[in-house]
């Protein structure tokens, strides 16, 4: 006999509607596999909300409606102007919020107060928002501790690549000396564009642009603040931490030069955006920015926009795993896959 589920979806941007593409379309394969019965009671975006009945909403015709530019809140008879993501989450009798709202590293918002409200409710959270979870990590993990329910988090980690898949399932009993991961696609591709012809950084950087790599405003990206979130987070869950940004020193990409990539060339070496958490004797370290990579790196050899993470342990020695798409699908398959494995 299946085990019903119902969701609450906040935020339909780019990944919310890839993760909505992905519930109307594998549903019935969630349910023959798993045994979960996924039901959408109710989808949340700026302007308003969707609430579903008892059977929840019709996943796929709201897919539909989002698609020809219609917004959640006049998806009829579901509509419901103005009601916002709280108000849904502590009326709604339900087991998991899908949080997908643009991610700020301000306040967390609204992120922030979703997650609370929803830990509040005793609801499991799978999360692709960065922002609160590296804000408030020790109070939203406490208030789950509590409430007996669970934070997931691996759509905030590097989106599709299995980073924390890899360092708590695959790696348990072993402990955990260095991670270190190549967790920005942008900056990999700008950093291998200038490896591979000489490229300057701006070159490098309004290629990937053009080609949708990088984001208008590609500051988070290579400032390495982007990185650094997600490192700090792989560290707390590993770990068992509770750092957050002002515990990480962090330097981007921005002053590397077609003359220190040729230079590391010249050496056998390449210059790639490493994260690391470090285990030393004044506790775990974390750190990011451009590093030289020996050629026999595992990490060496990750070229493009492609992502990677290596785990050095006491007994499994080097463990790497690198692929995952980055984008809206592979961020929105990895919060499926945390649902799936939640419950």
């Amino acid at each position: 006999m299946s085990k019903s589920v119902k969701i609450v979806l906040c935020g339909l941007g780019n990944v919310g509607k890839a993760l909505l593409e992905l519930l109307a379309e594998r549903s019935g394969e969630v349910e023959s596999r798993y045994g979960l019965h996924l039901i959408l009671s109710a989808a949340v975006d700026i302007g308003g909300a969707a609430v579903g009945n008892d059977e929840g909403l019709p996943t796929a015709k709201l897919l539909e409606h989002l698609k020809a530019g219609g917004a959640v809140e006049s998806f009829s008879p579901f509509g419901q102007p103005g009601k916002t993501g709280k108000e849904v989450i502590d009326e709604a009798a339900t087991d998991v919020l899908l949080e997908t709202t643009p991610t700020t590293l301000v306040d967390g918002e609204p992120g922030r107060t979703h997650i609370f409200a929803a830990l509040e409710q005793g609801m499991d959270v799978v999360s692709a928002n960065k922002g609160p979870i590296v804000l408030f990590y020790q109070e939203l993990h406490e208030l789950a501790r509590q409430k007996g329910c669970g934070i997931h988090i691996s759509a905030a980690t590097a989106a599709a690549l299995p980073t924390l898949d890899v360092g708590q399932v695959c790696l348990a009993g072993a402990t955990l000396l260095e991670i270190e991961g190549i967790l920005n696609g942008s900056t990999n591709y700008i950093l291998t564009r200038m490896q591979q012809d000489g490229s300057d950084y701006e070159v490098a950087l309004k290629e990937a642009q053009e080609l949708g790599i990088a984001e208008t405003d590609p500051r988070l990206d290579v400032e390495g603040r982007d990185t650094a979130n997600k490192i700090v987070l792989i560290a707390n869950r590993l770990f068992g931490l509770s750092l957050g940004p002002k515990d990480i020193s962090v330097e981007g990409i921005t002053h590397v030069t077609p003359e220190d990539v040729a230079e590391a060339r010249d050496a056998g070496q390449v210059i790639k955006l490493i994260g690391t958490a470090k285990r030393t004797d004044k506790g775990v370290q974390l750190s990011v920015g451009p590093k030289r990579l020996d050629q026999t790196h595992p990490l060496a050899s990750v070229s493009g926009s492609e992502k990677a993470i290596s785990y050095l342990t006491d007994t499994m020695h080097r463990i790497t795993v690198s692929g995952g798409k980055s984008s809206p699908v592979g961020a929105a398959a990895a919060m499926l896959k945390d649902l799936i494995n939640a419950f």
